[in-house]
This record gives structure tokens, sequence and C-alpha cells, in this order.
């Protein structure tokens, strides 16, 4: 069954259903904190999962570390995620249209106004919300810190 009948699916069945979206290149404790809390706003967690191409253009040529496919099979992996759709553009601007979730999911270090897909979301009465961050760590640190130890 194709992403769009799953989706369907869920929704004459009723589910309440949360997207969010992002790169996950090393998942760390900070991302599943962050994916079992957007799950507890729904029913149906939704990760739209930037595609290498894309985590280049964003973040520069040394990224990502592990490769879309990796990424996309760890993702599915956790408990918290129930789909995961990698897309090609910069944002999940596209997609988020294509699947007009119930509650659209980021991190606290967005503001809501710049999310992308708000507009969109609030315009049919969706929910826009973000979720803070507990733990002090990224991607991006946890290579410099592999980084700096190889000095």
């Amino acid at each position: 069954m194709d992403w769009t009948n799953q989706i369907e699916k869920w929704k004459r069945e009723g589910k309440k259903i949360v997207f969010t979206n992002g790169c996950f290149d090393i998942i760390h404790v900070g991302h599943i904190d962050y994916l079992e809390k957007a799950k507890s706003l729904g029913d149906v967690l939704i990760v739209g999962l930037n595609s290498d191409e894309s985590i280049k253009r964003i973040k520069g040529k040394d990224r990502p570390v592990n490769i879309q496919e990796y990424r996309k099979r760890v993702l599915e992996a956790l408990k918290p995620v129930d789909l995961v759709i990698i897309f090609e553009e910069n944002t999940p601007e596209r997609l988020i249209k294509e699947i007009k979730p119930d509650v659209l999911v980021k991190g606290g270090d967005w503001s809501v106004e710049n999310i992308v897909g708000a507009d969109f979301v609030r315009s049919y009465g969706g929910q826009v919300k973000t979720i803070d961050f507990v733990y002090d760590i990224s991607t991006t640190k946890i290579i410099k810190k592999v980084k700096s130890s190889g000095k």
C-alpha cells in the first residue's frame, strides 16, 4: 500500500495525524524525546525525511553522514514513528499540503511564525505546535565532538 492510501485509511478511521520533518542524520536522545512527544499529540506520527540532496543543499557537502535509506530505516524502527516519507525539496511544504495533518510539529528552536506550512495547516483548523528541547545535543554537536577527538 502506498503512503497516500495509508494516510487516507487512517483519516477514514478518525486517526489524528501528526506531521514533523527533519534530517535525522545521527539519531540521538534528543531525537527520541522529540519524536515521543510529537507522537503524544495524536494517533499517527508521520515523519518527512529530507533526502540526501536536500541536506547537502541545506547543511553542506559533508552532510548527511548517513544515506537516506539508512536514516529512513532507523526512523521506521522507532516506536513513535508510523510512517517515513522522503522528500527532495528543501522544505516539506508540498508534502504538508498533500498530507493535510491535524497537527504540524517542529522543535522549540522554531517560532510558529517561521514553521513552513503553518499557515496552510491553520487554514483548515489544524494545530501547529513546537516541542521544547530537553537535551543539549544535536547531530552537528556530535560531529564536532568526533572531529575534535581525532586531533
